[in-house]
């Protein structure tokens, strides 16, 4: 999805889906047998999980037996299988796909942009922004700019990858005190959604940004508190040193592909002195546009 990344207080607008992959699919035995080894599933484990005989999910993997949409959406959903990569298991069994992809401005998602923009407007004075599956950032509320000064002008045109510019030593990577920590944290992350999405995007980019330049001995915190109840990140600004925790929120149940991919990063304050800071700051900007 390529996006214009708007403030929450002025909108948002999003761009046209990207195309869907024109590549040949694989035999749709073969993709569900991918995806069973990707889960670490044996045979055995998905029949009675999907409550089939071992011998008619052999044939189907095997390309022996073609299987009906019904079962093939069934074995897709004990798989947890992605809603995109359900469409192509279904394009490859000859099936029409059923989920469609539409970009967030289409009328048809209009509950659903309305919320990205409660959430993000609510969240103020912390910051909070929206990002596609690969960590794009479709749209963000008032506060985050603030916390972007000194980032290099160039990681900041769009699309504008949230992960990179975290990282990179001329965006907030030379700003995060516990950069180790935080860093480890991200790989972390984005390696699970990697096993759980298998987006070959997604892997490139880990190779990015574990390329990027990094020293762990100007990081402090090389190991995780076992005392803490999350990670931290503490960031040196201009104001002083300001500590967030986050959390993700994403879609209950989406049927649509845009959706389903669809995440809202919320950061809150982990002290009492960020949360000070970042009331005055709003404060400051919301007598500054009186």
């Amino acid at each position: 999805m390529t996006c214009e990344v708007m403030e929450a207080g002025h909108g948002l607008r999003y761009g046209r889906p990207m195309p869907a992959n024109t590549l040949p699919h694989p035999p749709v035995g073969a993709l569900i047998r991918e995806w069973r080894q990707r889960r670490r599933l044996s045979q055995l484990d998905l029949a009675c999980e999907a409550d089939i005989s071992t011998r008619h999910l052999s044939c189907v993997e095997n390309g022996r037996s073609s299987p009906s949409r019904e079962m093939l959406m069934h074995l897709a959903e004990q798989l947890d299988v992605p809603l995109r990569e359900r469409n192509r298991l279904l394009t490859a069994a000859g099936f029409a796909p059923i989920y469609r992809e539409r970009s967030l401005d289409d009328p048809a998602l209009a509950a659903a942009q309305e919320a990205v923009h409660l959430v993000l407007r609510a969240h103020e004075p912390y910051p909070a922004l929206a990002i596609d599956r690969h960590w794009t950032m479709l749209a963000h509320n008032r506060t985050v700019p603030l916390l972007l000064a000194d980032v290099d002008a160039k990681l900041l045109e769009p699309p504008v990858n949230v992960l990179t510019l975290s990282l990179h030593p001329r965006g907030l990577g030379s700003r995060i005190l516990n950069l180790a920590q935080w860093r480890d944290h991200l790989f972390t992350r984005l390696q699970r959604q990697i096993a759980a999405s298998a987006d070959p995007a997604l892997s490139e980019l880990l190779q990015q940004l574990q390329a990027l330049p990094f020293d762990a001995s100007r990081s402090e915190g090389t190991s995780i508190d076992p005392s803490g109840v999350a990670m931290p990140m503490r960031l040196q600004t201009e104001h002083g040193v300001l500590s967030f925790i986050s959390t993700t929120t994403v879609f209950g149940t989406p049927v649509d592909i845009t959706l389903s991919e669809l995440a809202l990063e919320t950061f809150f304050p982990a002290d009492s002195r960020t949360a000070e800071v970042l009331r005055h700051l709003d404060d400051q900007r919301v007598g500054a546009a009186a």
